[in-house]
């Protein structure tokens, strides 16, 4: 998985990479009204249990995001999908405060832009 748009967390023995794809900020849109709101809901839930169930269920998202890419374009050997029971599971609560940075590294990287400047530009005043 392309590291400059995806950022590397450990669940138990295996190695998932989280990707905000299309399809995941869709399913994020349809849950918390967009990413813009996503930051508030995780810092402002009503409860402990409530802001574990949001880290976990990102978690699964974001990190099937790449199993589902690698079965897309390796349909003979498809790799089973991240269930959030296994991530409860797997993990630590301190864990969970981890993945909250990675989580929002890979969201950061699924929507930075790459602006290039052109070689020579035709608006610069030759003196």
């Amino acid at each position: 998985m392309d590291s400059e748009r995806s950022t590397k967390i450990k669940i138990g023995e295996n190695e998932y990479s989280l990707v905000l794809t299309t399809k995941a900020t869709k399913k994020i849109a349809a849950r918390y009204g967009g990413l813009e709101n996503l930051g508030d809901k995780l810092m402002k839930s009503e409860n402990f249990e409530m802001a574990l169930d949001e880290v976990i269920w990102l978690i699964t998202l974001l990190a099937n995001q790449s199993v589902l890419i690698h079965n897309l374009k390796n349909p003979d050997d498809k790799k089973p999908l991240l269930k959030e029971d296994e991530v409860e599971l797997l993990t630590s609560p301190f864990d969970l405060a981890e993945y909250k940075s990675a989580i929002m590294e890979s969201m950061y990287k699924g929507t930075k832009r790459n602006i290039k400047s052109e070689e020579s530009s035709k608006n610069t005043a030759v003196g």
